[in-house]
């Protein structure tokens, strides 16, 4: 099938078009297909339909314990699936549509397929603001489980490009929107009865929620009240708290400001170097870039990778943890 292409501006004629239509009908016959959000290219399947939701933990070779978000079309929809509260609704005002996921419990016979939350009793939900993914939404009527669109472990991709990498010759069918403008995952914050917590670091970073809420949170930095990250603990409650996720198939080395010779180097501002993140050292442009720099660098001829250093502040936090896992080889 040919892969489309569209911008925003291209939206309205967009619900016209015979492959859009296409992707739709074939979500709703229980199909998945590769659709573009502002974060990463997610593969979608109908979260209510368990053999679609199978399909996608098999493409990805995802294990099952680790759980899918479902996007939702606006909070209306959310509320129908998960225990809403004062919290969720605050931070639903202020950053949906939009990259930031929130893990609630779940309501009981909400229709979610068991397989989308691991059997968990929580359920991740975001509403996305890319306007390709909020028109299939809306043209389908279904809430979508989406994890990003590549082989469980590797580089996410935030372009269609890098779907087709990662699949081969089982690649499904794309739908493409250009490149990812966020380029990292969704900030994941699960609500506690006794407050917030980041369970993955994301382009809403932990000052922006705090000041939405105006309280800090329970627990920062990903570590458990027993000092344990979730991986030690043996708890995954969201996608991105593996060890090892988001690698190259090359080893990765970072913090690195002297590169070796046979080493892809990806720095940014005023550096020497095969990738340039941002000149300006705009965190928020780097962080748009990164997979994309690992992409290359991983189909380069360097023998490996290494990346300078980035200041673990703001967006720079997220970017450090998506390196972190994809630093670490299994």
């Amino acid at each position: 099938m040919k892969r489309i292409k569209s911008s925003e501006s291209e939206i309205i004629s967009l619900t016209a078009n015979r492959e859009f239509q296409h992707i739709c009908d074939l979500l709703k016959a229980g199909g998945i297909a590769a659709i573009p959000t502002e974060t990463v290219y997610g593969l979608a399947a109908d979260s209510a339909n368990e053999a679609a939701v199978a399909k996608i933990f098999a493409a990805k070779g995802r294990p099952s314990f680790n759980p899918l978000i479902v996007h939702v079309p606006n909070i209306g929809a959310a509320q129908k699936l998960v225990q809403w509260n004062d919290i969720a609704q605050k931070l639903a005002d202020e950053f949906w549509p939009g990259s930031l996921t929130m893990v609630l419990p779940a309501l009981g016979g909400n229709g979610i397929a068991d397989n989308v939350s691991a059997d968990l009793p929580t359920l991740a939900l975001r509403c996305p603001a890319h306007p390709i993914m909020r028109a299939i939404l809306a043209e389908t009527g279904l809430n979508l489980a989406a994890p990003s669109a590549n082989r469980s472990g590797q580089l996410s991709a935030t372009n269609a490009q890098h779907v087709r990498d990662s699949f081969g010759d089982n690649t499904p069918a794309i739908l493409d929107g250009g490149v990812c403008e966020k380029g990292l995952e969704s900030t994941i914050v699960a609500l506690r009865s006794d407050g917030w917590e980041i369970l993955r670091p994301g382009p809403i970073t932990h000052a922006m929620i705090e000041n939405c809420l105006g309280s800090k949170a329970i627990v920062y930095g990903n570590i458990s009240a027993s000092g344990k990250t979730p991986n030690e603990a043996n708890i995954i409650e969201a996608p991105g708290q593996l060890s090892s996720h988001y690698a190259p198939r090359k080893s990765l080395r970072l913090n690195v400001d002297s590169p070796s010779d046979d080493e892809y180097y990806i720095a940014l501002g005023d550096a020497i170097c095969d990738y340039n993140l941002s000149l300006s050292i705009d965190m928020d442009e780097a962080a748009s870039n990164l997979f994309a720099a690992l992409h290359q660098g991983d189909n380069s001829n360097a023998t490996s990778i290494a990346i300078a250093p980035i200041a673990d502040d703001g967006v720079g936090i997220a970017i450090n943890d998506r390196l972190k896992r994809a630093a670490v080889k299994v």
